[in-house]
């Protein structure tokens, strides 16, 4: 019997359908920006910010020992109506308001014992996979002059830090009306000045609860764009991210960290990367400047008790500060006027940094969770690189790509959607670049990327 021949165009049709099989699916559009990630930005209201701005002001001071009887001055003042104004803005919504408080005994910075109070404001997440996984964001609502000590003069503290009060307050009466995966934690924190009490009380509370924190963001000096010699830069925010967890002990992860040369690839640098990609995404012409440094030089901010639980953290600050405006008396020095008054403040700058943090807030909440278990094959000398994970427990979860950077660079460069899938390999050597995992929804919604520990 005479063998039948096949034409060279079904053959390749053939081929083609073959190879289609055993190709990974294709991956959801990465491109695209998200509807309702798009709506929340344009929601957010410099008018909004600069009333929330100018109402904190009002209280005069709000110093972490100043009154807290009055309804118009003072510490307590302020602390109730963020409370009732969170209450009012989320008021049909989910958002659950709430104080968190504790007294702080005598210390360098508390003269009597004090009551620290935060304000939390708390959006559940939907997904019964990540409603566990939180995401905070902060700003510290309480103010100081040139004495840390003095709880009497008037400290309006308009940058320092109404300026990130106001932000998470607009994120959280914007954000409260949709629905998110994972949950997310707006604070208002006090005693910022004293030395990071209240958000060192939470976060310590937060790890002795075990709570899956998988990333935190301080907005802490967000206020004014323009630099103590004049110059106005209204076009980028600092992001300062840690490299090396500064917990007591190097954990296993951390030492591995250092072994393989991944020092830049901390839960904290990972998080910055997204941060920073979403945040350019979303808000155009506006730039996130990645600070390879856990804050400013030998100082520091609301995340860094988080840093010391072992959480992801980041801090947002404007791009140079003007320190005649921080942390001053309110006084006119040889015509030069000192003191954090709301006139120095840039309104649409503010709004600009808070749009950042609800790009990057609500895509990590409309995401899957980071990939876990991720390791990097070494039973093997190999040119090529083959990288395993455990699968991630989201229903929506659509696949894995795989991400890849040269050992000089800050941010991705390159990037394989491999299907879903748990092991894949990239014809690219361990040796030359750093890897990172990242889990992908079928909405297109992208997890922060995992470095892969080596497996042999």
């Amino acid at each position: 019997m005479p063998h039948a021949r096949i034409s060279s165009s079904l053959l390749a049709a053939l081929l083609a359908t073959a190879a289609s099989a055993n190709a990974a699916p294709a991956a959801p559009d990465l491109t695209r920006q998200q509807p309702q990630i798009k709506k929340i930005l344009a929601e957010i209201s410099p008018k909004r910010i600069e009333g929330y701005v100018a109402k904190l002001v009002s209280f005069g001071t709000r110093h972490t020992m100043s009154e807290t009887e009055s309804d118009t001055r003072g510490i307590g003042a302020a602390r109730r109506w963020i409370k009732a104004e969170l209450e009012r803005c989320g008021a049909g919504s989910k958002l659950q308001v709430a104080f968190d408080s504790h007294v702080a005994p005598v210390s360098a910075r508390i003269s009597r014992p004090t009551e620290i109070v935060n304000v939390v404001a708390t959006l559940p997440g939907s997904q019964e996979a990540s409603k566990d996984r939180i995401y905070v964001t902060s700003g510290h609502y309480d103010s100081r002059v040139s004495d840390v000590m003095n709880y009497t003069a008037d400290a309006p503290g308009a940058n320092d830090d109404a300026s990130g009060t106001a932000a998470i307050m607009e994120l959280a009466c914007v954000m409260s009306k949709y629905k998110f995966d994972a949950t997310l934690v707006f604070m208002a924190v006090a005693a910022e000045e004293q030395g990071l009490l209240g958000a060192r009380h939470w976060a310590t509370q937060a790890r002795q609860k075990n709570l899956n924190i998988a990333g935190m963001f301080t907005n802490d000096i967000i206020g004014s764009s323009r630099a103590d010699n004049g110059k106005v830069d209204n076009k980028q925010v600092r992001l300062f991210s840690q490299s090396i967890p500064a917990t007591k002990e190097m954990s296993e992860a951390v030492r591995q960290l250092v072994a393989t040369g991944g020092d830049s690839d901390s839960l904290s640098r990972q998080l910055a990367r997204h941060t920073k990609e979403q945040g350019e995404r979303y808000v155009k012409d506006f730039k996130v400047s990645v600070i390879h440094r856990a804050d400013r030089y030998l100082r520091g901010g609301d995340h860094m008790p988080f840093l010391e639980q072992g959480y992801a953290a980041l801090r947002f600050t404007e791009p140079a500060e003007d320190f005649s405006h921080q942390h001053q008396d309110l006084r006119t020095e040889n015509g030069k006027v000192y003191g954090d008054l709301i006139e120095f403040n840039d309104v649409d700058y503010i709004a600009k940094v808070t749009r950042v943090n609800a790009a990057a807030l609500a895509s990590l909440a409309l995401a899957p969770a980071a990939p876990q278990q991720v390791k990097l094959r070494t039973d093997k000398l190999t040119n090529d690189s083959t990288l395993v994970w455990q699968a991630n427990p989201e229903p929506d979860v659509a696949g894995y790509r795989i991400v890849w950077r040269e050992t000089t660079a800050a941010n991705w460069q390159g990037a394989k959607w491999v299907g879903n899938v748990t092991e894949a390999t990239v014809d690219l050597s361990k040796d030359n670049v750093f890897f990172g995992v990242q889990a992908v929804d079928k909405d297109g919604n992208v997890s922060v990327a995992t470095y892969p520990m080596p497996q042999r």
